[in-house]
């Protein structure tokens, strides 16, 4: 039987690692970034490193954009709004008591195209909503009642269901939210500098600093590091135990064949004194004379019952009734 559980903690082990190797060269990546000031330095910038591809940079600003969206419930103005729609009820479960439960009713995500603005120049920024550390602001939590109607309650209950009402939340990323962004820079045919996600390299959306980012990343990493090691030798513990426990049982058994065999032997060794023994015997004699029918524990009488542990060999005892007992 395989040591499950010590693979289980080595395969954890190692893929822990890989997250700790996958985060330790996201820091790496993100301190060899180009940090851009001021925005208006980006497309001087640009200009001087066209033959680098892809050009990674840093740019910081605040959110902003001709066409806002506003938010029907909260009345916020942002640049992406994700609107959901959950219907919750009570459901009648197997046991005959009523259990909680819910269901997506709506999925929607509004984008405009939007900028960063720094004071000194803007950036636009395309393909955020993939990015990394993206993080919608909740603008409202409104929890509409379901009807009273007679007619749809008394449908909902004939299927086992009580109708409690609808949650729809809105996120939004609104405008003048200061923001960090790590990505290619790029220019339009236009000229108009854009910030979108490089083909290999890092692609940031966050209102961390770059410098939260990196020790962010660096504090994961080593995290991951630490549990690695402990998985690692907790698992190689448990292999250790197991492979221990059957070379202890090996030579358990070994040992028991041996003494059986040297008991026989002796055995042999008397009945052939007594008797003479039989220089022409059969093969299949020899081989019982090295295995006998003998008790396991007594070393003389012949077995008449047989013990079967569980993952073991049988051994074999014999029943001895004294007079009087």
């Amino acid at each position: 039987m395989l040591p499950w559980g010590g693979i289980s903690c080595c395969l954890s082990a190692a893929a822990l690692y890989l997250l700790g190797r996958s985060s330790g060269r996201d820091a790496d990546s993100l301190k060899s970034v180009g940090r851009v000031n001021q925005l208006k330095d980006l497309a001087l910038l640009l200009d001087a490193a066209s033959k680098v591809i892809p050009f990674v940079v840093c740019v910081s600003g605040r959110v902003g954009s001709e066409t806002p969206i506003k938010c029907e419930y909260s009345g916020l103005r942002g640049v992406m709004v994700e609107e959901t729609a959950e219907q919750h009820f009570l459901k009648h479960n197997d046991a005959g008591s009523w259990v909680q439960d819910s269901a997506l009713m709506l999925c929607m995500s509004k984008e405009v195209p939007w900028y960063l603005d720094d004071g000194t120049g803007r950036v636009f920024v395309l393909g955020a909503r993939g990015a990394t550390g993206l993080e919608l602001t909740v603008g409202s939590e409104i929890f509409e009642e379901s009807g009273r109607s007679l007619v749809r309650g008394t449908l909902d209950y004939l299927q086992g269901l009580k109708m409690l009402g609808v949650k729809r939340t809105e996120r939004v990323l609104p405008t003048g939210t200061p923001l960090t962004v790590v990505g290619e820079a790029i220019k339009d045919d236009v000229g108009t500098v854009r910030i979108q996600r490089p083909h290999k390299g890092p692609f940031y959306v966050s209102p961390k600093t770059i410098d939260q980012l990196i020790v962010n990343l660096g504090k994961w990493a080593r995290w991951y590091k630490f549990a690695s090691l402990g998985f690692t030798a907790f698992g190689v513990y448990l292999i250790a135990k197991h492979a221990l426990g059957l070379i202890l049982e090996r030579r358990r058994r070994w040992e028991m064949h041996k003494r059986v065999r040297d008991a026989a032997a002796k055995r042999s060794g008397r009945d052939g004194d007594a008797n003479g023994k039989d220089e022409g015997g059969s093969d299949s004699a020899k081989r019982d004379c090295l295995m006998p029918d003998l008790c396991v524990i007594c070393l003389e009488q012949e077995y008449n019952a047989v013990f079967v542990p569980y993952a073991s060999i049988p051994s074999f005892f014999c029943f001895v009734v004294f007079a009087g007992t």
